[in-house]
């Protein structure tokens, strides 16, 4: 049966399925990450050492919880491409066969792109909040007694979205292949991406000046970066709709060639 002659209930079905490989893949990845985990923990606590932290426990159960966390998110990591793959492969029969296999080149890119998000936000942003956190609290002579929680939840807060922000060009050239965005259209809502893009950065970032400009500037150069492959994408989708159009216009020549062949035929047998 052709994909795109799925009833509703088939395709629950097909996303059924396809959920279901996902979350098969999520156990496995979150079976290896209990082996991956504690020396990750480990490595994210002397990290805070550097700033001359000491992290407390204030609750029991906080470090199964920290390590339950930690498992979950490389778990995600790990299966992110199964899931785009999925993902892609349940859309897949909607697309034409160059789309089909220009997007799902595009898997392996996303996932660089989330890994580079984490480690400029984990690298760069994240050691100078705390250096300047730390040095406000001596300069307000107050004692900082952080919780080991607090530490981990502040630090997912500040490095997981710029993995998905980091995800944008891709996006983008996903949208400009179909069709669906254009060069044209990005640059005309340039200035209220901006905008949408300054309040993302004021989510994140700490309510402090230098901490929002680093934030907000690699977001506006990944949104022009993002026309400049939306250019490129566009002009893909262009070409392909017009391969689209001829291919149309010489199958609908030849369904005419063929009927008039065969109204021929009809008046020939007719006459006999």
């Amino acid at each position: 049966m052709n994909p795109k002659d799925l009833t509703v209930i088939q395709h629950i079905e097909e996303l059924r399925k396809r959920l279901f490989i996902v979350a098969v893949f999520f156990v496995l990845a979150m079976i290896g990450s209990f082996f991956v985990a504690k020396p990750l923990v480990k490595y994210i606590q002397d990290t805070g050492k550097s700033y001359n932290l000491e992290l407390h426990a204030f609750d029991v159960t906080t470090p199964l919880a920290i390590y339950f966390q930690v498992i979950f998110l490389l778990a995600f990591i790990l299966s992110s491409p199964v899931l785009m793959y999925q993902l892609w492969a349940f859309i897949s029969p909607g697309l034409r066969e160059v789309e089909r296999k220009a997007t799902l080149s595009y898997i392996p890119y996303s996932f660089i792109l989330f890994i580079a998000g984490l480690s400029f936000s984990y690298f760069l942003l994240f050691p100078y909040v705390m250096k300047f956190m730390m040095n406000l609290s001596g300069e307000l002579e107050i004692t900082q007694i952080i919780g080991v929680h607090e530490y981990f939840s502040f630090l997912f807060k500040l490095t997981i979205p710029f993995g998905f922000l980091f995800q944008l060009p891709i996006v983008v050239l996903f949208f400009s292949r179909i069709g669906i965005l254009s060069p044209n259209l990005l640059i005309r809502i340039r200035k209220y991406s901006y905008f949408a893009l300054f309040v993302c950065a004021a989510l994140i970032a700490p309510p402090e000046l230098g901490s929002h400009l680093m934030v907000s500037v690699p977001l506006f150069m990944l949104y022009e970066i993002s026309i400049m492959i939306s250019r490129v994408g566009y002009k893909k989708y262009l070409k392909s709709e017009e391969i689209r159009l001829k291919e149309e216009q010489e199958a609908e020549q030849k369904r005419q060639v063929e009927e008039a062949l065969e109204q021929q035929r009809r008046q020939i047998e007719e006459l006999k």
